[in-house]
């Protein structure tokens, strides 16, 4: 289990996210790397992770996409090997990335861990989104510029980057120390020596996205489907007039959907996918019966929640009759009764039936279990 130390959660709300990059030494004391070079060149290798080798090599910049059979051929000069998703995979990469529960599920991305050898980088460059930067082994030097407009050039097709900029932070890392980068604030950073950095990417999806998320939700769900009406259409100087009552017509009705409670579902829904979630394959899954649930119940078994699980729920409301969760997209409604504990199951590693009241409650936590478990989001310990 990682936790953060020499820091406070609440005094980096107010007063950083968002706002300011900053450096945290030791954040995370005697810390250990939960993977080395060889497990992350190991998922490099899994056709279904998302990673990549970016070298600088006679002043060229080169990007190569995994999977990759072979690295020696794309590891020359300076290099980095970066690997996304890496929580979705490894255990204790799960354990570090939920060392920043301070902020919400919904927010987070994943956990993108790079290995580079020294000199290596990306080059200077602007995210759109807040990253925590872990330092693991070995050292990196950082340098932060001030929030602004840069000229973006491409050196390669698949890299973008910025020229140069004035450091406001200028820091070498050594192992446990972090660094916090809030958007389009520009960062180079380049290895000492060998080292692993981890980095805590937050979601910022744009208006585009989200709309096309929204209306592919109602297509898939068969909503709004009301016609534009207008019983009171008056005569105009030419045809090819629209009327400004008519734009506010139309607004209202797409403000109408918005409005309506399958928005707010949607939301719920849309942030519950989590990047890249191999747990979910239909293949793999297990299929248990609800006899054999009860039977794990009456034998004490431990539940264990998978990596990369991050169930999402909305804030309920007085007129709420259920608690709706939602996992990788699926949706788990539990009675209000339940609620409470429901969501403490959720939020632990591990889940034990210890006791019960009613033989409904027995049927209850055996219909939740028997789908978490089919759904493969929690498993049986064996």
């Amino acid at each position: 289990m990682y936790s953060l130390s020499n820091f406070n959660a609440a005094d980096f709300l107010t007063h950083y996210w968002q706002q300011k990059p900053a450096i945290f030494k030791q954040a995370f004391s005697d810390f250990n790397d939960p993977l080395d070079e060889h497990e992350l060149a190991g998922l490099a290798q899994d056709p279904h992770v998302d990673s990549r080798i970016v070298a600088l090599d006679k002043q060229k910049w080169h990007v190569s996409h995994g999977p990759f059979d072979d690295f020696t051929g794309h590891c020359q000069g300076a290099w980095s090997l970066l690997v996304q998703a890496v929580d979705q995979h490894i255990p204790a990469a799960d354990s570090l990335i939920r060392a920043f529960n301070f902020i919400p599920y919904w927010r987070m991305d994943d956990l993108m861990v790079s290995f580079s050898n020294k000199g290596a980088g990306v080059g200077p460059h602007l995210d759109q989104y807040d990253v925590f930067i872990i330092q693991g082994k070995g050292s990196r030097r950082w340098q932060v510029g001030a929030k602004g407009e840069y000229p973006e050039h491409f050196p390669h097709d698949d890299l973008r980057q910025i020229s140069d900029f004035t450091p406001i932070i200028d820091e070498v890392l050594q192992p446990g120390d972090m660094l916090y980068i809030p958007p389009g604030y520009p960062h180079n950073g380049q290895a000492i020596e060998n080292c692993l950095n981890y980095s805590v990417g937050f979601r910022a999806p744009s208006q585009q996205e989200l709309l096309t998320s929204f209306a592919d939700y109602a297509i898939d769900n068969g909503l709004f489907k009301q016609r534009h009406q207008d019983q009171a259409l008056k005569m105009r100087p030419s045809p090819g007039q629209i009327n400004r009552d008519e734009v506010a017509s139309i607004k209202n009705s797409l403000k109408d959907t918005i409005d309506s409670p399958d928005f707010a579902t949607w939301i719920a829904e849309y942030f519950s996918h989590t990047q890249l979630n191999q747990g979910f394959d239909e293949v793999h899954n297990p299929d248990y019966q609800l006899a054999e649930i009860f039977e794990l119940f009456e034998q004490k078994t431990l539940f264990e929640r998978q990596v990369g699980i991050r169930p999402v729920y909305l804030e309920l409301t007085a007129q709420d009759t259920t608690l709706e969760v939602f996992i990788e997209g699926q949706s788990l409604v539990i009675p209000l009764k339940y609620a409470e504990q429901a969501k403490q199951l959720m939020h632990a590693p591990q889940w034990q039936l210890t006791s019960y009241e009613q033989p409904d409650d027995l049927l209850f936590w055996g219909d939740l279990l028997l789908n978490l478990v089919n759904i493969g989001a929690w498993l049986p310990q064996e």
